[in-house]
C-alpha cells in the first residue's frame, strides 16, 4: 500500500470512529432526557475557580464549601465511587464523586463523557494521594458535548519521563477551531490575555497623557494614508461603493485640524493583500497623532512606551523572541536608510540616479520591475540586505521622500523625508512621520502616486480632496505614529505567525468532503 493511501485509510478509519462517538453521545443525550435531566439549562451558581481553591485551601482550616463549575477533561469511574478533572478558566481541580453522597445522579454520571460541562457543589479536602479535591455534594449537567474532544493524552514511564498522545497539534485545524485549540491547548489563552494587556498598557500609557482616543470610520468613500489595495463594498441605500480603511491617518489628521492636541485610536485596517507569518488580511494598528511635535521626539516616545508595555506585560524589558534575546531598554540605535544600506552592502545611494540605481540592482541580483522608481529600488535593498539583520529595536530614519508621500520633507536634506520605522527580529514594528502640512507639496505628491496608479500601481494612494481642503484651512506641526498591535504582541509573546495572536485568522475555505 502506498503511503498515500495508507494515510488516507487511517483518515477514514478516524473520522469513522468519530461518527461511531458521536452517535453514542447522542444516544447518552436521549437517556438523559428520559431520565428528566435537562442537558443544557439556564444557569448555574459559581461562586468559586479553580486556582482559587488550590492556592486557597489548607488542611487545617474549617470546612469550606465551593461551587465550581467547568468541562470535564478526564474521567476514572470505578464502581460507587469516580474522580474527575473539571477545567474552568484558571485552570484544572480534581473532583470525586460518590454514589452514596449524590444519589440518582451518580447514575446520570455515567452518561457523562470528557468535554460535558458540569456544575458541582460540595467541599474542598485533600485525597490520600495529596491532591487538593472538591468533595461533590451535587452535580448539574450544564451542557452535552455532542463532538469528542482531541485529547491530549499523557503517559509517565518509570524514569518520570513524561510521554505526550495525541496533541492537538495540526496548525491549520487549531487556527480554523480556535474554540478548540483554547480547550485543550488551555496555553494558547496566555498569549491572547497577554494582547488584552497589551492595549490595555498602551491606553493607560497615552491617557495618563491626556491623549484623546476617538473612533474613525471604517467605511470610507476614499481610501487612504498608506500603500495598499483596498477591500470594496456597496453601500445599496446612497448606490455608492465604499472602502474598507486601510489606514486611519488621514481622518485622525483631519481632527487636529479641528483643535485636538493629541488623539490616537485602536483601529481595525483591511488591505487586500498576500498572506504570510506576519500578514492578514485584517489586522490591528495603534495609530497616534500629537501636535507642535516632529519625529525627533516622537522616537523618545516609542522608546518609552514600548519599554513600558514590554515591563507591565512580561515584568521586564528584555524578553525572548525565537532564539534573540530582544533589550527594549532606550536608548535604541538609530541609523539613517542610506546609512544602514551602505553598512550591509557597502554601497552608497546618496545622489544616485535612477538609471545608476539599476545598475546597482542588478549587482546586487535584484531584479528591477516595471514602473519602479528611485525609491522602490532603495526599499528592495533595504528589504533585501538590512531588515533581516536588525534584530534589537532599531530606528531607521530618513526616507527617499518617493516612498513617504505623507511625510513632511528633511528639515536639511533634499530628496528626504523625517520619518522612521522601528525595525526589530528583522520585521517592521512601527511607522512615524513629521507629518506634512503643507497643502500645496501634499496635492503634488497625491498627483505624483496619481500617475503612478495610472500606470498600474494598484497600492499607489489616491488624490483626497477633503483631506486636502483640511490642510489648507491648517494643520500645526505634527508628529504622527502608527504601531501594529498584532506584530508588538508577536515579539511580547514569542509567536513566529500572525495567525497564533488572532483569535480567528483568515483561512482558505474549508475543504468538505
Amino acid at each position: 500500500m502506498s503511503d498515500i493511501s495508507q494515510e488516507q485509510s487511517i483518515t477514514t478509519t478516524h473520522q469513522e470512529e468519530i461518527n461511531e462517538l458521536m452517535k453514542r453521545r447522542r444516544e447518552e443525550l436521549e437517556e438523559l432526557k428520559r431520565r428528566n435531566v435537562n442537558p443544557y439549562p439556564y444557569e448555574f451558581n459559581r461562586t468559586n475557580f479553580s486556582q482559587e481553591i488550590l492556592s486557597g485551601f489548607t488542611d487545617d482550616m474549617p470546612q469550606w464549601n465551593v461551587s465550581i463549575a467547568g468541562r470535564i477533561m478526564s474521567i476514572r469511574r470505578m464502581g460507587k465511587a469516580s474522580f474527575c478533572h473539571v477545567q474552568d478558566s484558571q485552570g484544572k481541580i480534581q473532583v470525586y464523586l460518590k454514589k452514596d453522597d449524590i444519589g440518582e445522579a451518580y447514575d446520570s454520571f455515567r452518561l457523562l463523557d470528557i468535554g460535558d460541562i458540569i456544575g458541582i457543589e460540595g467541599y474542598v479536602f485533600r485525597t490520600k494521594m495529596g491532591e487538593i479535591s472538591v468533595h461533590a455534594k451535587r452535580i448539574e449537567l450544564l451542557a452535552k458535548s455532542l463532538r469528542p474532544l482531541p485529547i491530549v493524552k499523557e503517559k509517565v514511564d518509570e524514569q518520570g519521563n513524561k510521554q505526550v498522545f495525541d496533541p492537538f497539534s495540526d496548525k491549520e485545524l487549531r487556527y480554523r477551531q480556535r474554540y478548540v485549540d483554547l480547550v485543550v491547548n488551555p496555553k494558547v489563552r496566555e498569549v491572547f490575555i497577554k494582547r488584552t494587556k497589551i492595549v490595555n498598557s498602551i491606553r493607560r500609557f497615552f491617557d495618563s497623557r491626556g491623549y484623546l482616543e476617538v473612533e474613525t470610520p471604517i467605511l470610507q468613500p476614499m481610501y487612504g494614508g498608506a500603500f495598499a489595495r483596498p477591500f470594496v463594498t456597496h453601500h445599496n441605500a446612497l448606490d455608492i461603493d465604499l472602502y474598507m480603511r486601510i489606514a486611519d491617518e488621514l481622518y485622525l489628521k483631519r481632527l487636529i485640524v479641528g483643535g485636538f492636541d493629541a488623539v490616537y485610536e485602536f483601529s481595525k485596517d483591511f488591505r487586500n493583500e498576500g498572506m504570510d507569518r506576519s500578514h492578514n488580511p485584517e489586522f490591528t494598528m495603534l495609530e497616534l497623532y500629537v501636535a507642535f511635535k516632529d519625529y525627533k521626539w516622537m522616537m523618545e516616545l516609542v522608546e518609552h512606551l514600548v519599554s513600558t508595555v514590554a515591563i507591565d506585560v512580561n515584568g521586564s524589558a528584555t524578553c525572548t523572541v525565537g532564539n534573540n534575546e530582544i533589550d527594549f531598554t532606550p536608548p535604541w540605535k538609530r541609523l539613517t536608510m542610506f546609512d544602514a544600506i551602505k553598512e550591509y552592502t557597502g554601497r552608497n545611494l546618496r545622489g544616485v540616479s535612477e538609471e545608476e540605481m539599476k545598475k546597482i540592482m542588478k549587482e546586487l541580483h535584484l531584479e528591477v520591475a516595471p514602473g519602479m522608481n528611485t525609491g522602490n529600488m532603495i526599499d528592495e535593498m533595504f528589504s533585501e540586505f538590512v531588515e533581516p539583520k536588525l534584530i534589537q529595536p532599531t530606528f531607521i530614519t530618513d526616507y527617499p521622500v518617493e516612498m513617504s508621500p505623507l511625510a513632511k520633507r528633511h528639515r536639511s536634506e533634499p530628496g528626504i523625508v523625517e520619518r522612521f520605522e522601528v525595525i526589530l527580529n528583522g520585521h517592521e514594528l512601527c511607522n512615524a512621520f513629521s507629518e506634512l502640512n503643507d497643502p500645496l507639496d501634499q496635492r503634488a505628491r497625491f498627483e505624483e502616486q496619481m500617475k503612478l496608479k495610472a500606470k498600474g500601481d494598484e497600492e499607489a494612494q489616491v488624490l483626497d480632496e477633503d483631506f486636502l481642503r483640511a490642510l489648507e484651512y491648517g494643520m500645526p506641526p505634527t508628529a504622527g505614529l502608527g504601531i501594529g498591535i498584532d506584530r508588538l504582541t508577536m515579539v511580547l509573546t514569542n509567536q513566529d505567525s500572525i495567525r497564533d495572536v488572532l483569535f480567528f485568522p483568515q483561512m482558505k475555505p474549508e475543504v468538505t468532503k
